[in-house]
């Protein structure tokens, strides 16, 4: 925002409001979720890294967790790899994994790291297998089709789930002024690898971190209710009431789930924001009105 497109004034009154927030979240963690649109159009990945940068120059801890489906099939398609998903996760045998580790824990990673390090910013680019800090086991799947009597277990291969989270690395990052930019990849007691769901490694880390807020991109604007509005200042009771009457469902259940973990898990609150919106992670952290839902416990 420039003083030529806006008047003295209006920065004014932008910066006013924005005081009282970035003296309440000076020296807190913030744990961000970055995919969607925001990593794959031009004006938001700019955005996106200024926001960052924004933050730890205002005393934020800014840890970015990222995805990066897109991008791994893109390169399984032109290596002639074919994907095939189990209740929505990729099936990941270990050719299938070594492709996920170069382009998340590489190109991904490394592309944004240096978006960051382009706007100001001091970023570090890990994946969970750094430090062992993400211990991961294998995930079970359940599939049950009406003729099965009971439920069938699939491997879907290196597709993992959190067993624990070390946050010393991290920690030690963030002290020394440095942002770590994290690639969902766990390691088990054996060596090997797993790729993690984002938003499920971007939620044990602020829980491990007890960070001061989850905030997950996504490509919508919230949590909508029956008549398509953003749903927003929601208690832990009212989003567990939203998903047994069925106004939570489908690709946002997931999502839902690991932000209500985490606020369960001791994180201060957790927000679904929209991440095709220019600035949106400044817009909800810095500004009364947000753009997106806001979670936070009962107490």
């Amino acid at each position: 925002m420039s003083s030529a497109s806006h008047g003295p004034q209006v920065v004014v009154e932008v910066l006013s409001e924005a005081l009282p927030y970035i003296q309440q979240f000076s020296g807190k963690t913030v744990v961000v979720k970055y995919g969607g649109n925001a990593m794959t159009e031009s004006t938001l990945i700019d955005s996106f890294a200024r926001n960052i940068v924004l933050m730890k120059e205002v005393g934020i801890n800014p840890v970015v967790v990222h995805g990066g489906g897109p991008q791994i099939g893109e390169l399984l398609t032109k290596l002639n790899i074919e994907s095939r998903f189990v209740n929505g996760m990729r099936v990941t045998d270990s050719q299938t994994m070594d492709v996920v580790e170069m382009v998340l824990g590489g190109l991904v990673n490394k592309s944004i790291v240096n978006l960051i390090n382009q706007s100001g910013g001091k970023a570090i680019g890990l994946t969970g297998k750094d430090g062992a800090q993400i211990r991961a086991r294998q995930l079970k799947v359940e599939h049950q089709s009406p003729e099965m009597k009971a439920p069938e277990i699939i491997d879907i291969g290196h597709v993992g789930e959190v067993e624990s989270i070390s946050t010393d690395l991290i920690e030690m990052l963030a002290a020394r002024d440095f942002i770590p930019v994290i690639a969902p990849i766990g390691v088990d007691d054996a060596g090997h690898s797993y790729n993690i769901n984002a938003d499920l490694v971007a939620g044990k880390i602020a829980e491990a971190l007890n960070a001061e807020k989850l905030m997950l991109l996504t490509n919508v604007a919230g949590l909508m209710n029956a008549d398509s509005e953003v749903l927003t200042g929601l208690t832990t009771a009212q989003v567990d009431a939203l998903i047994a009457d069925g106004t939570i469902h489908g690709g946002m259940l997931p999502k839902i789930r690991c932000a209500l973990d985490a606020v369960k898990g001791g994180v201060n609150s957790a927000h679904i924001i929209d991440g095709r919106v220019p600035h949106a992670v400044l817009l909800e952290i810095f500004t009364n009105a947000g753009v997106g839902t806001l979670i936070t416990d009962t107490h």
